[in-house]
Protein backbone atom coordinates (compact mmCIF):
# COMPACT_ATOMS: atom_id res chain seq x y z
CA UNK A 1 0.00 0.00 0.00
CA UNK A 2 2.80 2.42 0.93
CA UNK A 3 4.64 1.74 -2.31
CA UNK A 4 1.46 2.43 -4.28
CA UNK A 5 1.01 5.79 -2.55
CA UNK A 6 4.66 6.64 -3.19
CA UNK A 7 4.39 5.76 -6.87
CA UNK A 8 1.30 7.95 -7.16
CA UNK A 9 2.99 10.83 -5.34
CA UNK A 10 6.06 10.59 -7.54
CA UNK A 11 4.90 10.24 -11.13
CA UNK A 12 8.07 10.98 -13.08
CA UNK A 13 6.34 11.76 -16.37
CA UNK A 14 4.04 14.31 -14.72
CA UNK A 15 6.92 15.80 -12.74
CA UNK A 16 8.95 16.34 -15.92
CA UNK A 17 5.93 17.97 -17.55
CA UNK A 18 4.87 20.27 -14.72
CA UNK A 19 7.99 20.91 -12.63
CA UNK A 20 8.76 24.57 -13.21
CA UNK A 21 9.73 27.59 -11.15
CA UNK A 22 7.10 29.18 -8.94
CA UNK A 23 6.37 30.70 -5.52
CA UNK A 24 6.18 28.67 -2.31
CA UNK A 25 3.01 30.58 -1.33
CA UNK A 26 3.89 31.22 2.28
CA UNK A 27 2.00 34.42 1.49
CA UNK A 28 -0.35 35.72 -1.15
CA UNK A 29 0.33 38.09 -2.73
CA UNK A 30 3.95 36.93 -2.63
CA UNK A 31 6.86 39.07 -1.40
CA UNK A 32 7.83 40.45 -4.86
CA UNK A 33 4.55 42.39 -4.76
CA UNK A 34 5.52 44.25 -1.59
CA UNK A 35 6.14 47.97 -2.16
CA UNK A 36 7.36 51.05 -0.28
CA UNK A 37 3.86 52.55 -0.15
CA UNK A 38 3.30 50.61 3.08
CA UNK A 39 5.64 52.07 5.68
CA UNK A 40 5.86 52.88 9.40
CA UNK A 41 2.84 55.19 9.70
CA UNK A 42 0.64 52.82 7.68
CA UNK A 43 1.75 49.96 9.91
CA UNK A 44 0.88 51.98 13.00
CA UNK A 45 -2.63 52.52 11.65
CA UNK A 46 -2.95 48.77 11.05
CA UNK A 47 -1.91 48.06 14.64
CA UNK A 48 -4.43 50.58 15.96
CA UNK A 49 -7.25 48.86 14.10
CA UNK A 50 -5.95 45.42 15.08
CA UNK A 51 -5.95 46.41 18.76
CA UNK A 52 -9.76 46.23 18.79
CA UNK A 53 -9.90 42.63 17.51
CA UNK A 54 -10.29 39.62 19.81
CA UNK A 55 -8.44 37.04 17.69
CA UNK A 56 -5.01 35.78 18.88
CA UNK A 57 -1.67 36.87 17.43
CA UNK A 58 1.55 35.16 16.43
CA UNK A 59 4.95 36.70 17.21
CA UNK A 60 8.01 36.10 15.02
CA UNK A 61 11.50 37.13 16.17
CA UNK A 62 14.37 37.17 13.69
CA UNK A 63 17.92 36.76 15.00
CA UNK A 64 20.19 37.26 11.97
CA UNK A 65 23.58 36.27 13.40
CA UNK A 66 25.45 33.08 12.44
CA UNK A 67 28.87 31.97 13.65
CA UNK A 68 29.63 30.39 10.25
CA UNK A 69 28.01 30.51 6.81
CA UNK A 70 26.37 27.44 5.33
CA UNK A 71 26.99 27.80 1.60
CA UNK A 72 23.49 26.61 0.58
CA UNK A 73 21.71 29.18 2.76
CA UNK A 74 19.36 31.77 1.27
CA UNK A 75 18.24 33.27 4.59
CA UNK A 76 18.86 36.83 5.71
CA UNK A 77 21.83 36.54 8.04
CA UNK A 78 24.96 38.25 9.35
CA UNK A 79 28.01 36.00 9.60
CA UNK A 80 30.15 36.99 12.57
CA UNK A 81 32.04 35.49 15.49
CA UNK A 82 31.67 38.72 17.49
CA UNK A 83 29.03 37.82 20.08
CA UNK A 84 28.95 41.41 21.33
CA UNK A 85 27.15 42.42 18.14
CA UNK A 86 24.03 40.84 19.63
CA UNK A 87 24.00 43.32 22.54
CA UNK A 88 22.66 46.38 20.65
CA UNK A 89 20.46 44.12 18.55
CA UNK A 90 18.69 42.72 21.61
CA UNK A 91 18.32 46.23 23.02
CA UNK A 92 16.59 47.36 19.82
CA UNK A 93 14.35 44.30 19.74
CA UNK A 94 13.22 45.09 23.28
CA UNK A 95 12.41 48.65 22.24
CA UNK A 96 10.48 47.34 19.23
CA UNK A 97 8.49 44.99 21.47
CA UNK A 98 7.47 47.95 23.63
CA UNK A 99 6.54 50.02 20.55
CA UNK A 100 4.34 47.19 19.32
CA UNK A 101 2.72 46.53 22.68
CA UNK A 102 1.97 50.24 23.17
CA UNK A 103 -0.09 50.20 19.98
CA UNK A 104 -1.62 46.73 20.21
CA UNK A 105 -2.47 46.79 23.89
CA UNK A 106 -3.03 43.62 25.90
CA UNK A 107 -6.37 42.52 24.48
CA UNK A 108 -5.03 39.96 22.02
CA UNK A 109 -3.46 36.76 23.33
CA UNK A 110 -0.30 35.24 21.86
CA UNK A 111 -1.13 31.77 20.55
CA UNK A 112 2.06 31.27 18.55
CA UNK A 113 5.69 32.35 18.89
CA UNK A 114 8.54 31.52 16.55
CA UNK A 115 12.25 32.32 16.83
CA UNK A 116 14.00 32.20 13.45
CA UNK A 117 17.27 33.22 11.91
CA UNK A 118 20.15 33.17 11.33
CA UNK A 119 20.86 31.25 14.49
CA UNK A 120 18.62 32.24 17.44
CA UNK A 121 20.92 30.50 19.94
CA UNK A 122 23.69 32.89 18.92
CA UNK A 123 22.17 34.87 21.81
CA UNK A 124 23.26 34.23 25.39
CA UNK A 125 21.02 32.67 28.03
CA UNK A 126 20.67 36.06 29.71
CA UNK A 127 19.59 37.68 26.44
CA UNK A 128 17.00 34.96 25.83
CA UNK A 129 15.63 35.38 29.32
CA UNK A 130 15.41 39.16 28.96
CA UNK A 131 13.58 38.99 25.63
CA UNK A 132 11.12 36.32 26.76
CA UNK A 133 10.39 38.12 30.03
CA UNK A 134 9.88 41.37 28.13
CA UNK A 135 7.38 39.78 25.77
CA UNK A 136 5.51 38.05 28.58
CA UNK A 137 5.33 41.32 30.52
CA UNK A 138 3.68 43.11 27.58
CA UNK A 139 1.55 40.35 26.00
CA UNK A 140 -0.74 37.63 27.35
CA UNK A 141 0.53 34.21 26.25
CA UNK A 142 -1.81 31.24 26.00
CA UNK A 143 -1.02 28.37 28.38
CA UNK A 144 1.80 26.04 27.45
CA UNK A 145 -0.53 23.16 26.57
CA UNK A 146 -2.45 25.34 24.10
CA UNK A 147 0.06 27.72 22.55
CA UNK A 148 2.66 26.81 19.94
CA UNK A 149 5.98 28.36 20.95
CA UNK A 150 8.88 27.24 18.76
CA UNK A 151 12.51 27.91 17.93
CA UNK A 152 14.94 26.99 15.16
CA UNK A 153 18.06 25.32 16.56
CA UNK A 154 21.52 24.71 15.15
CA UNK A 155 22.78 21.81 17.32
CA UNK A 156 26.32 23.13 16.92
CA UNK A 157 25.23 26.32 18.70
CA UNK A 158 23.32 24.79 21.60
CA UNK A 159 23.90 22.70 24.72
CA UNK A 160 21.87 20.98 27.43
CA UNK A 161 21.77 24.11 29.61
CA UNK A 162 20.35 26.20 26.76
CA UNK A 163 17.70 23.55 25.99
CA UNK A 164 16.66 23.53 29.65
CA UNK A 165 16.44 27.33 29.70
CA UNK A 166 14.38 27.50 26.53
CA UNK A 167 11.89 25.04 28.00
CA UNK A 168 11.83 26.94 31.29
CA UNK A 169 10.99 30.12 29.35
CA UNK A 170 7.97 28.41 27.78
CA UNK A 171 9.20 27.23 24.38
CA UNK A 172 7.63 23.86 23.61
CA UNK A 173 8.56 23.07 20.00
CA UNK A 174 11.93 22.82 18.29
CA UNK A 175 13.13 22.64 14.69
CA UNK A 176 16.70 21.53 14.04
CA UNK A 177 18.70 21.87 10.86
CA UNK A 178 20.49 18.73 9.68
CA UNK A 179 20.47 18.79 5.84
CA UNK A 180 22.78 15.76 5.47
CA UNK A 181 25.04 13.73 7.76
CA UNK A 182 27.46 12.66 5.03
CA UNK A 183 30.92 14.13 5.85
CA UNK A 184 31.80 14.91 2.23
CA UNK A 185 28.51 16.72 1.66
CA UNK A 186 28.90 18.63 4.91
CA UNK A 187 32.38 19.77 3.91
CA UNK A 188 31.13 20.86 0.47
CA UNK A 189 28.47 23.12 2.03
CA UNK A 190 30.54 24.22 5.06
CA UNK A 191 28.25 22.71 7.69
CA UNK A 192 30.12 20.16 9.78
CA UNK A 193 27.61 18.64 12.18
CA UNK A 194 27.93 15.22 13.75
CA UNK A 195 25.24 12.66 14.33
CA UNK A 196 26.17 12.65 18.03
CA UNK A 197 25.75 16.37 18.70
CA UNK A 198 22.42 16.38 16.87
CA UNK A 199 21.13 13.39 18.83
CA UNK A 200 22.36 14.98 22.06
CA UNK A 201 20.19 18.10 21.58
CA UNK A 202 17.21 16.04 20.41
CA UNK A 203 17.50 13.81 23.49
CA UNK A 204 17.77 16.82 25.80
CA UNK A 205 14.72 18.42 24.17
CA UNK A 206 12.68 15.28 24.80
CA UNK A 207 13.99 15.06 28.36
CA UNK A 208 12.89 18.64 29.00
CA UNK A 209 9.40 18.02 27.63
CA UNK A 210 9.41 19.70 24.21
CA UNK A 211 6.11 18.62 22.64
CA UNK A 212 7.21 18.46 19.00
CA UNK A 213 10.57 18.19 17.25
CA UNK A 214 11.17 18.79 13.54
CA UNK A 215 14.33 17.95 11.61
CA UNK A 216 15.22 19.71 8.34
CA UNK A 217 16.81 17.79 5.47
CA UNK A 218 17.87 19.02 2.04
CA UNK A 219 18.23 17.14 -1.23
CA UNK A 220 20.18 18.30 -4.27
CA UNK A 221 23.33 19.29 -2.36
CA UNK A 222 26.80 18.71 -3.85
CA UNK A 223 28.14 15.15 -3.75
CA UNK A 224 24.82 13.67 -2.66
CA UNK A 225 23.87 10.24 -3.99
CA UNK A 226 20.97 7.93 -3.27
CA UNK A 227 23.23 5.68 -1.20
CA UNK A 228 24.80 8.50 0.82
CA UNK A 229 21.45 10.16 1.53
CA UNK A 230 19.94 6.79 2.42
CA UNK A 231 22.39 6.61 5.31
CA UNK A 232 21.22 10.02 6.51
CA UNK A 233 17.58 8.95 6.20
CA UNK A 234 18.27 5.81 8.24
CA UNK A 235 19.70 7.97 11.00
CA UNK A 236 16.79 10.43 10.89
CA UNK A 237 14.23 7.60 11.06
CA UNK A 238 16.16 6.14 14.00
CA UNK A 239 15.95 9.55 15.72
CA UNK A 240 12.16 9.45 15.11
CA UNK A 241 11.32 13.18 15.06
CA UNK A 242 7.65 14.19 15.04
CA UNK A 243 8.06 16.06 11.76
CA UNK A 244 10.53 16.09 8.87
CA UNK A 245 10.98 18.86 6.31
CA UNK A 246 12.65 17.67 3.09
CA UNK A 247 13.69 20.81 1.26
CA UNK A 248 14.79 21.16 -2.34
CA UNK A 249 18.16 22.88 -2.67
CA UNK A 250 17.66 25.70 -5.17
CA UNK A 251 21.00 26.77 -6.62
CA UNK A 252 20.59 30.50 -7.25
CA UNK A 253 24.10 31.97 -6.85
CA UNK A 254 23.12 35.27 -8.45
CA UNK A 255 20.63 35.84 -5.63
CA UNK A 256 22.53 34.30 -2.71
CA UNK A 257 26.25 35.06 -2.51
CA UNK A 258 27.28 32.12 -0.24
CA UNK A 259 26.09 29.70 -2.94
CA UNK A 260 28.86 30.97 -5.20
CA UNK A 261 31.26 28.91 -3.06
CA UNK A 262 29.52 25.69 -4.09
CA UNK A 263 31.20 23.77 -6.90
CA UNK A 264 28.43 23.40 -9.48
CA UNK A 265 30.23 20.41 -11.00
CA UNK A 266 29.56 18.52 -7.75
CA UNK A 267 25.80 19.09 -7.82
CA UNK A 268 23.69 16.03 -8.67
CA UNK A 269 22.13 16.08 -12.12
CA UNK A 270 18.39 16.82 -12.36
CA UNK A 271 17.79 13.09 -12.87
CA UNK A 272 19.92 12.17 -9.83
CA UNK A 273 18.20 14.82 -7.76
CA UNK A 274 14.75 13.44 -8.57
CA UNK A 275 15.97 9.93 -7.83
CA UNK A 276 17.12 11.05 -4.38
CA UNK A 277 13.73 12.67 -3.78
CA UNK A 278 11.84 9.56 -4.90
CA UNK A 279 13.94 7.34 -2.65
CA UNK A 280 13.41 9.72 0.28
CA UNK A 281 9.63 9.70 -0.17
CA UNK A 282 9.61 5.88 -0.30
CA UNK A 283 11.71 5.74 2.84
CA UNK A 284 9.70 8.22 4.90
CA UNK A 285 6.31 6.79 3.93
CA UNK A 286 7.62 3.31 4.65
CA UNK A 287 8.69 4.50 8.11
CA UNK A 288 5.12 5.60 8.87
CA UNK A 289 5.32 9.32 8.18
CA UNK A 290 2.45 10.97 6.34
CA UNK A 291 2.91 13.47 3.52
CA UNK A 292 1.45 16.80 4.68
CA UNK A 293 2.24 18.80 1.57
CA UNK A 294 5.07 20.22 -0.54
CA UNK A 295 8.10 19.14 1.50
CA UNK A 296 6.63 18.31 4.93
CA UNK A 297 6.10 14.90 6.54
CA UNK A 298 4.65 14.18 9.98
CA UNK A 299 3.70 11.26 12.17
CA UNK A 300 0.01 10.26 12.09
CA UNK A 301 -0.57 11.59 15.62
CA UNK A 302 1.20 14.92 15.02
CA UNK A 303 -0.77 18.17 15.26
CA UNK A 304 -0.12 18.99 11.59
CA UNK A 305 -1.57 15.66 10.48
CA UNK A 306 -4.61 16.10 12.71
CA UNK A 307 -5.12 19.71 11.57
CA UNK A 308 -5.00 18.65 7.93
CA UNK A 309 -7.47 15.86 8.56
CA UNK A 310 -9.83 18.35 10.24
CA UNK A 311 -9.42 21.06 7.56
CA UNK A 312 -7.66 23.43 9.98
CA UNK A 313 -4.18 23.50 8.43
CA UNK A 314 -2.70 26.88 7.49
CA UNK A 315 0.42 28.28 5.82
CA UNK A 316 2.50 31.29 6.78
CA UNK A 317 6.14 32.35 6.49
CA UNK A 318 7.19 29.56 8.87
CA UNK A 319 5.53 26.93 6.64
CA UNK A 320 2.56 24.80 7.69
CA UNK A 321 0.85 25.81 10.92
CA UNK A 322 -2.16 24.93 13.06
CA UNK A 323 -3.02 28.51 14.06
CA UNK A 324 -5.09 29.75 11.13
CA UNK A 325 -6.76 32.66 12.89
CA UNK A 326 -3.65 34.40 14.20
CA UNK A 327 -2.33 37.65 12.77
CA UNK A 328 1.49 37.64 12.67
CA UNK A 329 3.70 40.36 14.16
CA UNK A 330 7.36 40.45 13.07
CA UNK A 331 10.21 41.63 15.31
CA UNK A 332 13.80 42.25 14.19
CA UNK A 333 15.43 42.97 10.83
CA UNK A 334 13.78 41.63 7.65
CA UNK A 335 10.93 40.02 9.65
CA UNK A 336 7.56 39.86 7.92
CA UNK A 337 4.20 40.29 9.59
CA UNK A 338 0.57 40.09 8.53
CA UNK A 339 -1.99 42.14 10.40
CA UNK A 340 -5.24 43.95 9.59
CA UNK A 341 -5.17 42.49 6.07
CA UNK A 342 -1.70 43.92 5.38
CA UNK A 343 1.74 42.37 4.92
CA UNK A 344 4.63 44.39 6.35
CA UNK A 345 8.38 43.81 6.31
CA UNK A 346 11.06 45.36 8.50
CA UNK A 347 14.20 46.95 7.10
CA UNK A 348 16.70 44.42 5.75
CA UNK A 349 19.81 46.26 7.00
CA UNK A 350 20.82 46.45 10.62
CA UNK A 351 21.66 50.16 10.35
CA UNK A 352 18.26 50.93 8.85
CA UNK A 353 16.57 48.91 11.57
CA UNK A 354 18.52 50.60 14.35
CA UNK A 355 17.86 54.05 12.89
CA UNK A 356 14.09 53.59 12.84
CA UNK A 357 13.89 52.16 16.35
CA UNK A 358 16.20 54.89 17.70
CA UNK A 359 13.66 57.41 16.38
CA UNK A 360 10.84 55.49 18.15
CA UNK A 361 9.41 54.47 14.80
CA UNK A 362 8.51 51.10 13.38
CA UNK A 363 11.22 49.71 11.09
CA UNK A 364 8.79 48.74 8.31
CA UNK A 365 10.09 49.67 4.86
CA UNK A 366 7.64 47.92 2.56
CA UNK A 367 4.48 45.84 2.52
CA UNK A 368 1.20 45.17 0.76
CA UNK A 369 -2.43 45.85 1.72
CA UNK A 370 -4.71 43.18 0.30
CA UNK A 371 -7.72 44.05 -1.84
CA UNK A 372 -10.97 42.08 -1.68
CA UNK A 373 -9.81 40.15 -4.75
CA UNK A 374 -6.49 39.38 -3.05
CA UNK A 375 -8.29 37.98 -0.01
CA UNK A 376 -10.40 35.76 -2.25
CA UNK A 377 -7.42 34.39 -4.16
CA UNK A 378 -5.39 34.01 -0.96
CA UNK A 379 -8.18 31.87 0.50
CA UNK A 380 -8.39 29.66 -2.60
CA UNK A 381 -4.63 29.14 -2.75
CA UNK A 382 -4.38 28.52 1.01
CA UNK A 383 -7.11 25.89 1.10
CA UNK A 384 -5.75 24.02 -1.91
CA UNK A 385 -2.23 24.06 -0.46
CA UNK A 386 -3.45 22.75 2.90
CA UNK A 387 -6.50 20.60 2.13
CA UNK A 388 -5.76 19.43 -1.44
CA UNK A 389 -9.43 20.13 -2.08
CA UNK A 390 -11.76 23.08 -2.55
CA UNK A 391 -15.54 23.29 -2.16
CA UNK A 392 -16.85 26.01 -4.50
CA UNK A 393 -20.00 26.55 -2.40
CA UNK A 394 -17.95 27.40 0.71
CA UNK A 395 -15.96 30.01 -1.22
CA UNK A 396 -19.11 31.40 -2.82
CA UNK A 397 -20.82 31.79 0.56
CA UNK A 398 -17.80 33.50 2.10
CA UNK A 399 -17.03 35.89 -0.77
CA UNK A 400 -20.36 36.35 -2.58
CA UNK A 401 -19.21 35.13 -6.00
CA UNK A 402 -20.11 32.51 -8.54
CA UNK A 403 -16.88 30.49 -8.52
CA UNK A 404 -17.06 29.06 -12.02
CA UNK A 405 -17.87 32.47 -13.53
CA UNK A 406 -15.29 34.38 -11.49
CA UNK A 407 -12.49 31.91 -12.16
CA UNK A 408 -13.48 30.71 -15.63
CA UNK A 409 -10.02 31.44 -17.10
CA UNK A 410 -8.27 29.72 -14.20
CA UNK A 411 -10.43 26.61 -14.43
CA UNK A 412 -9.80 26.48 -18.15
CA UNK A 413 -6.04 26.58 -17.45
CA UNK A 414 -6.46 23.61 -15.08
CA UNK A 415 -8.27 21.42 -17.60
CA UNK A 416 -5.06 19.80 -18.82
CA UNK A 417 -4.02 19.03 -15.23
CA UNK A 418 -7.34 17.26 -14.78
CA UNK A 419 -6.82 15.35 -18.02
CA UNK A 420 -3.38 14.26 -16.80
CA UNK A 421 -4.84 12.95 -13.55
CA UNK A 422 -3.43 15.55 -11.16
CA UNK A 423 -6.89 16.56 -9.99
CA UNK A 424 -10.63 16.29 -10.49
CA UNK A 425 -12.63 19.28 -11.69
CA UNK A 426 -16.38 19.07 -11.29
CA UNK A 427 -19.25 21.56 -10.83
CA UNK A 428 -18.88 21.37 -7.04
CA UNK A 429 -15.16 21.79 -6.57
CA UNK A 430 -11.55 20.71 -7.02
CA UNK A 431 -10.07 17.54 -5.58
CA UNK A 432 -6.30 17.06 -5.89
CA UNK A 433 -5.25 13.45 -6.51
CA UNK A 434 -2.24 11.86 -4.86
CA UNK A 435 -0.29 12.43 -8.10
CA UNK A 436 -0.93 16.17 -7.79
CA UNK A 437 0.19 16.62 -4.20
CA UNK A 438 3.89 16.92 -5.02
CA UNK A 439 2.97 19.50 -7.66
CA UNK A 440 0.52 21.52 -5.56
CA UNK A 441 2.46 24.74 -6.20
CA UNK A 442 1.86 24.30 -9.92
CA UNK A 443 -1.80 23.53 -9.33
CA UNK A 444 -2.44 26.79 -7.45
CA UNK A 445 -0.40 28.99 -9.80
CA UNK A 446 -3.35 29.70 -12.14
CA UNK A 447 -5.07 31.50 -9.23
CA UNK A 448 -2.09 33.86 -8.77
CA UNK A 449 -3.19 37.00 -10.62
CA UNK A 450 0.25 38.58 -10.32
CA UNK A 451 2.09 35.54 -11.66
CA UNK A 452 -0.05 35.88 -14.78
CA UNK A 453 1.49 39.32 -15.29
CA UNK A 454 4.93 37.66 -15.45
CA UNK A 455 6.74 40.33 -13.50
CA UNK A 456 10.14 41.18 -14.94
CA UNK A 457 13.16 40.50 -12.76
CA UNK A 458 11.37 38.11 -10.36
CA UNK A 459 13.08 34.73 -9.91
CA UNK A 460 11.57 31.66 -8.23
CA UNK A 461 13.03 28.25 -7.48
CA UNK A 462 11.80 25.13 -9.28
CA UNK A 463 9.11 23.16 -7.52
CA UNK A 464 11.18 19.94 -7.22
Amino acid sequence: MTQTISDQLFNLDLIHKYDKAGPRYTSYPTAPMFHSGVEASAYGACLDRAATVDAPISLYLHVPFCDTVCYYCGCNKIATKQRQRAVPYVEHMIREIHLLADRLGDRREVSQLHWGGGTPTFLSQEQFRTLMETMRSRFHFLPDDVGEFSIEIDPRECDAAMVALLRELGLNRMSMGVQDFDPAVQKAVNRIQSREETLHILTEARKQGFQSINLDLMYGLPLQTIDSFDTTLNTIIEFSPDRIALFNYAHLPRMFMPQRRIDEAQLPSPQQKLAILKHSIDKLLGAGYQFIGMDHFAKPEDELTIAQREGKLYRNFQGYSTHADADMVGIGITSIGYIDGTFVQNNKTIDGYYGAIDDDKFAVFRGYRLSDEDHLRRHVIMRLMCDFALDFSVVEAAFGINFRDHFSAELKDMAEMAKDGLLDLDPKGINVHTAGRMLIRNIVMPFDAYLREKMEGVTYSKVL
